[in-house]
């Protein structure tokens, strides 16, 4: 069983499809590892066992992941009748009335959904460590944060309570736990997986969902199932020519690679350990045929982005207080939050509707500034992560400049790519001195999710991915 669990999805599903192990029982063989190991990672907050144990096998049988087991990250990823908390002590006792369109998606395709996943408050920290549900610990060393805002469910997947997870990522929460815990994370293009029935564009389009998995073809598959429009939606990605799966192993030709191992803007400082990661990712495409030379988009050092950023996600928190005031039948009260929430509920309440708008047009003129880089590129190579692997209460919750300035320095290299909407994607491809993983992301074009599937592929051929095993306790 234990053996089975190690598989990635598409192998899981290949076992079940064989016969070597039914639907139940992969469930039970993957409730038991979160039974074994949940009570020192923390990653699983809300267990359905019982229900998916009734459901496993109930898909149909050709399905692509016909009796594979997964957890929901608990934010976004709504699913009917099950408890909804997004990492809050707000949403207490709040039952989703409906699911998503994506969680639909994803139950056709055979997942058999096992519970739902620890997440910072509403999303907005770079670490798991809601004072909801507590942290979420690294399964390569419990001392440090799986990262956020995905956290819990990087954390399951690598510590092997299940080979997928989903996750979002509106600012890096899916490609910074995919660094913290050696996971392949693909942010897809804004527009490729659909935010309905309930939503639109989460944080004005920022926030795209997708999964963590182990391997790139699972990335691929996964996001194969879940991608489309659906009625209603605001707009959607430029249809691939054909499955992503099928760019697996696919040719990506010679390609043109700018990398950048340190931000181009003032005032941010550099890491050893992401610069390292870079580097020795460029040796190695340069390795592999590829054109690679040191350069990005000059946008990227313009003064103002984390502003009008920030100002946007202040009122997109700010609304969605106003949200939950609604479900619940009472208003948020500031008192409820966490330190991090209640300042952004503060600052989105108090900003006016041409402030708002202001700062959406400023992200509009940068996504176009950042975009004519591409014209000429291929692929940009990036940090996924601006600092090295940090411990739980690095962000210390109640000093505000401190948290900042940390955060600002982590994300200065996932945030502009979330305001642009490309696809991203992450890798594991170094480790420090002591074991702990550090990612490397790749940029494409809007809608080239195929071209980073094929390089991904390619490099995780030549260089497999090294994963966690619970390596002490805390």
């Amino acid at each position: 069983m234990h053996d089975l669990l190690k598989l990635d999805a598409l192998g899981q599903a290949a076992a079940v499809r064989k016969g070597e192990i039914s639907a139940r029982e992969l469930a039970e063989a993957a409730i038991a590892r979160i039974e074994a190991c949940d009570g020192t990672v923390n990653a699983v907050v809300h267990r359905r066992f019982e229900r998916a144990l009734a459901e496993a096998g109930e898909a149909d049988p050709e399905a692509p992941f016909a009796g594979v087991p997964t957890l929901l990250k608990d934010l976004g990823w709504a699913m009917a009748g099950e408890p909804y908390r997004a990492g809050s002590r707000t949403l207490d006792g709040i039952l989703a009335e409906r699911d998503g369109y994506a969680v639909t998606k994803l139950r056709r395709a055979g997942f058999t959904i096992l519970g739902r996943t620890n997440t910072s408050e509403f999303g907005t920290a770079i670490t798991t460590e809601p004072l909801a549900f507590g942290p979420t610990r690294n399964p390569y060393d419990l001392r440090y944060s799986s990262g956020g805002s995905s956290g819990g469910s990087a954390a399951a997947v690598a510590s092997g309570m299940v080979a997928v997870a989903t996750a979002s990522d509106g600012g890096g929460s899916i490609r910074i736990p995919a660094s913290m815990c050696g996971l392949v994370g693909l942010k897809p293009t804004r527009g490729r997986v659909s935010s309905g029935p309930s939503g639109g564009e989460p944080w004005a389009g920022f926030s795209a969902a997708g999964l963590l998995c182990r391997t790139v073809r699972d990335s691929a598959a996964t996001l194969d199932v879940i991608a489309g429009t659906m009625p209603g939606d605001p707009y959607g990605a430029p249809a691939w020519p054909r499955p992503l799966a099928e760019e697996v192993g696919a040719d990506p030709g010679r390609l043109r690679i700018g990398f950048l191992a340190e931000h181009p803007g003032g005032g941010l400082p550099s890491d050893p350990e992401p610069v390292a990661a870079v580097t020795g990712a460029a040796g190695l495409l340069e390795a592999l045929g590829h054109d690679v030379e040191p350069g990005g988009p000059s946008a990227l050092a313009e003064d103002g982005f984390a502003t009008h950023f920030g100002t946007i996600v202040a009122a997109h928190v700010a609304a969605d207080l106003a949200d939950i005031g609604r479900w619940r039948g009472r208003p948020v009260e500031l008192d409820e939050l966490e330190t991090r929430n209640r300042i952004l509920g503060e600052a989105g309440r108090e900003l006016d509707a041409v402030g708002y708008v202001t700062s959406r047009d400023w992200i509009d003129g940068f996504r176009r500034r950042m975009a004519t880089w591409w014209e000429s590129h291929d692929l940009l190579l990036m940090p996924s992560l601006g600092v090295a692997p940090f411990r739980l209460g690095w962000l210390p919750p109640d000093d505000v400049s401190t948290s900042r300035g940390r955060t600002n320095q982590a994300v200065s290299f996932t945030s502009p790519v979330n305001a642009t909407g490309q696809p991203a994607i992450s890798l594991p491809l170094h480790h420090t001195a002591d074991g702990l993983p550090v990612g490397v992301q790749l940029v494409a074009a809007a809608g080239r999710e195929d071209l980073l599937v094929r390089v991904a592929a390619q490099i995780e051929e030549e260089r497999p991915f090294r994963h966690a095993a619970m390596r002490q306790r805390p």
